[in-house]
């Protein structure tokens, strides 16, 4: 009989990647954010445990996003009250906010629950080259 290994979160060895954004699709690198994030690199994923590891991403200013996603892609949000649907193109979202938009990529491709909360407090998202977080030894990873 194979009995399945269940990880224990006190159990759980995290460690730091960072991660270059310049130049790469935003969707691309969101979906293998948060693959990093939930744990689902590593042989010990237990999909009820945050088995995941610390993320840094690093020049999401420099993201690209595929045909015609730049005009006619909207962020919406909404408020309580009728008539407030408050549209954003992503050309000015990415020009101004683009740190948001990578992390709101990555909220969306969490389970969206209080496991995929905790699991994005592990994401720093930065417009530039730098970071603070030399402390970590954070590891250079190679997108795909």
């Amino acid at each position: 009989m194979i009995k399945t290994y269940m990880a224990k979160k006190e159990a759980v060895e995290r460690k730091w990647y960072v991660v270059d954004a310049a130049d790469k699709p935003l969707g691309r690198v969101a979906s293998q954010v948060a693959a990093i994030l939930r744990g689902k690199n590593k042989p010990t994923f237990t999909p009820n445990v945050d088995c995941g590891d610390h993320v840094i991403v690093i020049n999401c200013d420099k993201v690209v996003l595929t045909g015609d996603k730049l005009t006619k892609k909207m962020y919406v949000r909404r408020s309580p009250r009728p008539g407030h649907l408050k549209r954003t193109q992503y050309a000015k979202l990415m020009a101004e906010r683009s740190d948001f938009a990578m992390m709101h990529a990555v909220k969306g491709m969490l389970p969206h629950n209080s496991l995929g909360r905790k699991m994005l407090t592990k994401l720093r998202v930065y417009k530039g080259a730098e970071h603070k977080h030399e402390a970590q030894h954070p590891e250079v990873l190679v997108l795909e």
